[in-house]
């Protein structure tokens, strides 16, 4: 597979060190680009779930990835989130074309592009963290579970079922939630005139134009690594949603792409893909589903322990 040369790529929310990372698609995502300059827009270790007993081979080999775009000349960006919070107290920081640090303005082709993870907009974590790395936590066992279903349903011919999207686009709280976040970014990003905002956090990921009365500004979250799988990509002076989808009963990788149109807003170029379901019943099935997750679970715990003894 021929490597594409993006000028510019962001990554967030890989989690690594949880078990919702899709470490093996990422893997395959980074080996098929060199970019010019790689941002790491925060989440990228998760260390509120990080456990010394669980730290499989593929997540050290995208960290080995990673390395080998350093040594072939990428530069990267790792900013700072909230699940990696902890190496704040060691930026800024530079190594030969690595840097730590919190935030980022870039200047991209005469237009100005203010980088941030976007968790100081999270009101949880400002005064009730406690109550953020319990929501993790349980993220977390959802995401497992969710997991579990999907071993089963794609299995069945199915197709994926991703139920922590599903929560989150139907719950008011949660889409009102997301909705004030970007409202926000937009507006400071408008207020201190730049031209891109680009933030992660939310697990949402979005090419979108919005407007005020004093201006507008293109606002893009490059999504995450545990549920859409997704990357920002810019490259030829223009903002394209790499999406990465892995069907996992056949072994196949399929790539959809979400390419900025003229207004700013996005649209989906759909890819050639034969055989892969599209699970609009997912939650009919999903007492069933459930009736085999124990069985499932033990299946899965075998390959977890068999992946650490390797």
């Amino acid at each position: 597979m021929e490597t594409r040369k993006p000028d510019l790529v962001v990554i967030s929310d890989v989690h690594l060190g949880s078990y919702g990372c899709h470490t093996n698609e990422l893997i395959a995502y980074l080996k098929s680009i060199q970019p010019r300059v790689l941002i790491l827009n925060g989440d990228v270790v998760d260390i509120w779930q990080f456990r010394k007993s669980y730290w499989p081979d593929s997540h050290m080999k995208v960290l080995k990835c990673l390395m080998s775009m350093l040594t072939h000349g990428t530069s990267i960006y790792y900013l700072t989130g909230n699940h990696d919070e902890m190496l704040r107290k060691y930026s800024p920081f530079r190594l030969g074309n690595f840097h730590l640090v919190d935030k980022l303005v870039l200047e991209i082709d005469g237009k100005k592009a203010w980088i941030f993870h976007g968790d100081v907009f999270d009101v949880t974590m400002k005064y009730s963290k406690w109550v953020a790395k319990l929501g993790g936590k349980g993220y977390n066992l959802l995401i497992r579970l969710n997991k579990l279903i999907n071993y089963v349903s794609i299995r069945a011919g199915k197709g994926r079922i991703s139920i922590s999207r599903r929560i989150k686009n139907s719950v008011k709280t949660a889409v009102k939630y997301i909705s004030n976040f970007e409202q926000t970014a937009t507006d400071l990003a408008i207020e201190n005139g730049y031209s891109y905002v680009i933030c992660g956090h939310i697990h949402r990921p979005n090419i979108e134009e919005f407007r005020n009365e004093r201006g507008s500004v293109i606002y893009l979250n490059s999504g995450d690594w545990v549920e859409n799988l997704t990357a920002l990509e810019y490259s030829e002076k223009s903002w394209t949603l790499y999406r990465h989808i892995a069907d996992d009963a056949e072994n196949e990788v399929v790539t959809d792409r979400l390419a900025q149109n003229g207004n700013g807003a996005s649209k989906m170029r759909h890819s050639d893909h034969k055989g892969h379901s599209n699970p609009k019943n997912g939650f009919r099935e999903f007492d069933s589903l459930l009736k085999h997750a124990v069985t499932i679970h033990e299946i899965m715990e075998e390959q977890e322990k068999h992946e650490l003894r390797r």
